[in-house]
């Protein structure tokens, strides 16, 4: 899944107003932030298949330390303790956690049988909605837009860049969102892969911060 993990982090902000929507990005994209790195040191693995689902071309090979259930838990547990630490806000902190947590769940939902429960079994789960690219499109889409929904209802712009930049922050996830369910498929290269993830993930949350920073909660 894509666009309906930044939906979460957007319908997060309710719950809690004190994170900024870039550190909520943060949290629900965080296996996949750490993904590209352990697969530049060749620790986990992925094959480029162009047609192996229908709606993208990875071939997961071997990922437990980033998208296993059991390491999903342990990076929630990680990285909200850090926020506590940094933030000394408790809500925040379980908030940021369990959006870590929720990454797995989500994926399972899109994937094929390819997400290990531990890194230590070799069982694996999926429901496979990738084999099916228009309901993936709906599905995604419409978790994003819920969450965007509620970000809107719940905050305010303070400005015209709390306005503006929102809507291009919207308008950003849901190009890449359906360029890649219908552009080619990516580059076979691992350091391609890298610097394209690393280089997207770095404009969303920085735009993420920035925005967040020109809006206010209402009330």
């Amino acid at each position: 899944m894509f666009i309906g993990h930044f939906g979460l982090s957007f319908a997060a902000k309710k719950l809690a107003p004190k994170v900024s929507l870039g550190t909520l990005f943060i949290a629900t994209q965080f296996v996949d932030l750490l993904w590209p790195f352990l697969l530049i040191f060749n620790i986990e693995k992925v094959a480029i298949v162009p047609g192996y689902t229908e709606t993208n071309a990875f071939e997961f090979l071997f990922y437990p330390y980033t998208h296993s259930l059991l390491m999903n838990m342990v990076w929630g547990i990680v990285i909200g303790f850090i926020y506590w630490l940094i933030k000394r806000d408790k809500r925040g902190s379980v908030i940021v956690g369990l959006c870590v947590f929720s990454h797995w769940f989500l994926d399972v939902i899109v994937h094929v049988a390819d997400l290990p429960l531990t890194p230590f079994s070799d069982y694996k789960v999926g429901l496979g909605l990738w084999n099916h690219l228009a309901a993936t499109l709906v599905i995604e889409t419409a978790l994003f837009m819920i969450g965007t929904a509620i970000y809107i209802t719940c905050t305010k712009a303070k400005n015209k860049i709390g306005k503006w930049g929102l809507w291009t922050l919207v308008v950003l996830l849901l190009a890449i969102h359906f360029g890649n369910a219908f552009g080619p498929a990516p580059s076979n290269s691992i350091m391609t892969l890298f610097v394209s993830s690393v280089i997207a993930s770095a404009l969303i949350i920085s735009l993420s911060y920035w925005v967040d920073k020109n809006r206010e909660m209402k009330g």
